[in-house]
């Protein structure tokens, strides 16, 4: 995975960083870190950087930088940002039960992305969707493993039964990761890991960077499991939503069969979530409520966010991306031409804006 563009001040320092050695460095400083937007491109991008390093790292990147203490107390800096806009803005129910209630209910107007790509969306929505989708698709399940050793009891042998099928139950082909990079195939998109990361939102960034704070720290374990929980019992209409979408679409077999793969899996996963994850960390833990419920409001609060940054875009009539696809792939070459084009427009005016407007955006 290569570095990606800058967005602002403070990725611009992280990455210039991250080139060099660690020790051999100038990291952002305090105040830059507290000066930026914590919902912003800047300070999300950088905070992706900090915890991809946990993951698969970055090309030419020394792996000592995960565990560097000054990267750390940058990345702690970044968190603590981010962590109390969120609490500041987001409204938390005043229990887990109905804060499950509340996540589980479909919306009366039927607004949101999977309707709106079910009934109205073309095969270029569809793949930008995807691309956006592959920054935390392409690693599924990955942030949660962290939880496991800080439960015990139901709650673990619940999560562990969970991640066991996200993990394909034993077979390499059946890892919803791959069967996410099948889909990316039948979509004409390059399935490597991180690839589109210059191309996705901020937005995007948000939902993904949530998973990995409550992840890498034990004090947030209530939180992962309300988020986990959220994703889980909140899969299946949507996902049977997007496997009508490929359909009419006319998407190949692994794009649908990704989504019909979690329509049946998740409808599991979400009472294996209730009755044995959430249930059995409270009742070893009850004190971890408000934190459960938490992890349940900021996952559907950002989630919306993302999904009216896609939406607003698209009802424009412009790219969600920050890098037209026809630029990062050369999808002409894959034969998808027509109606996408119409997309690469809107997203070529959206991309000039943005560089007559800020010195953050620089294109590939």
């Amino acid at each position: 995975m290569k570095l990606p563009e800058a967005r602002g001040e403070v990725s611009a320092v992280l990455i210039e960083a991250l080139r060099r050695e660690p020790g051999r460095r100038v990291l952002p400083d305090a105040s830059l870190v507290r000066s930026a937007d914590p919902y912003g491109d800047d300070l999300q991008l950088a905070l992706y950087l900090c915890y991809e390093l946990h993951y698969r790292g970055f090309d030419r990147v020394d792996g000592a930088w995960e565990w560097d203490p000054e990267l750390l107390r940058v990345r702690a800096a970044l968190e603590r940002g981010f962590l109390a806009a969120l609490r500041a803005d987001v409204p938390v129910a005043e229990d887990v039960g109905s804060a499950l209630d509340e996540a589980v209910l479909e919306p009366v107007d039927a607004e949101g992305v999977s309707y709106f790509l079910r009934d109205e969306g073309e095969l270029w929505h569809l793949r930008e969707y995807a691309a956006q989708r592959s920054l935390y698709h392409l690693k599924e399940a990955d942030p949660h493993v962290w939880v496991i050793p800080r439960l015990t009891g139901r709650a673990k042998a619940g999560m562990v039964a969970v991640e066991y099928d996200e993990f394909g139950a034993g077979r390499a082909e059946r890892i919803h990761s791959k069967l996410f990079a099948d889909l990316m195939v039948d979509l004409h998109l390059d399935t490597s890991y991180g690839r589109y990361l210059d191309a996705g939102s901020g937005q995007m960034l948000a939902t993904v960077n949530l998973m990995s704070l409550f992840g890498l720290h034990r004090s947030h374990r209530g939180a992962l499991v309300g988020h986990f929980a959220s994703v889980e019992i909140t899969s299946s209409p949507g996902s049977r939503r997007l496997a009508e979408a490929l359909k009419r679409a006319g998407a190949g077999p692994a794009a649908v069969h990704f989504y019909t793969e979690h329509v049946e899996a998740d409808a599991v996963h979400e009472q294996l979530m209730r009755h044995q994850v959430v249930a059995g960390l409270l009742q070893v833990e009850p004190d971890l409520a408000p934190d459960v419920a938490f992890g349940i409001a900021a996952t559907g609060w950002l989630e919306d966010r993302f999904g009216e940054q896609l939406l607003g875009a698209w009802r424009d009539g412009g790219s969600s991306l920050r890098v037209p696809l026809l630029e990062a792939d050369g999808e002409r070459k894959a034969g998808v031409t027509g109606s996408q084009d119409r997309a690469v427009v809107g997203a070529e005016s959206s991309r000039r804006s943005r560089v007559g407007d800020s010195k953050e955006w620089a294109p590939e």
